[in-house]
């Protein structure tokens, strides 16, 4: 049984290589996502530099699904510019355009006033800030529109929506894993 024993040894030893190999890959695959996710934070000065737009709120100019790209520079926000921000209390950050700029003198300070371009009010009489809230401080903004990817995001919005097609996508790409023969 010498030679059977060495036989069945070899082929374990493979399958486990086999197996640490993948393993080590989408160790590499997920790394670098990750590597090239922070670089674009780096480069863009925005802590969420790509974003799906969620709701029909800016359309027609920024459609349901479409991804944007941010920057956010250090110049002062100015109107009718398209900014990505944060509200507390909301999860979901939101894609909205400057609609009116008020300058502090003391302090150099910008607030901003922001509205949906297919939203027929602002988003304080919309009720879309915060109670209490008048403005958007700089603090709020995560980055201004510099780039779109139009319908892309979809993917992103189904899987949210309807989790089962995230299940069936993890699925796969586990079986594709596991019976890859390379």
């Amino acid at each position: 049984m010498g030679w059977i024993g060495d036989t069945v040894d070899s082929v374990k030893s493979v399958q486990i290589r086999k197996a640490l190999f993948q393993a080590v890959n989408l160790g590499v695959i997920v790394t670098l996502a990750l590597i090239i996710w922070k670089g674009l934070v780096c480069i863009t000065g925005s802590e969420s530099p790509v974003v799906v737009v969620l709701s029909e709120s800016m359309e027609p100019g920024f459609r349901r699904g479409d991804i944007l790209f941010l920057h956010m520079s250090k110049d002062p926000i100015r109107a009718g510019e398209i900014v990505v921000f944060n509200i507390e209390g909301r999860d979901i950050p939101i894609v909205h355009r400057v609609i009116k700029v008020h300058e502090l003198q003391d302090t150099g300070e910008i607030n901003a006033l922001t509205k949906g371009d297919n939203n027929h009010l602002d988003d304080r009489s919309g009720l879309l800030y915060a109670q209490g809230q008048l403005w958007l401080q700089q603090r709020h903004v995560m980055g201004r529109a510099v780039g779109i990817l139009p319908y892309v995001g979809w993917v992103t919005i189904i899987m949210t929506e309807k989790p089962i097609f995230k299940y069936i996508l993890v699925g796969a790409l586990g079986l594709l894993v596991i019976f890859s023969n390379d």
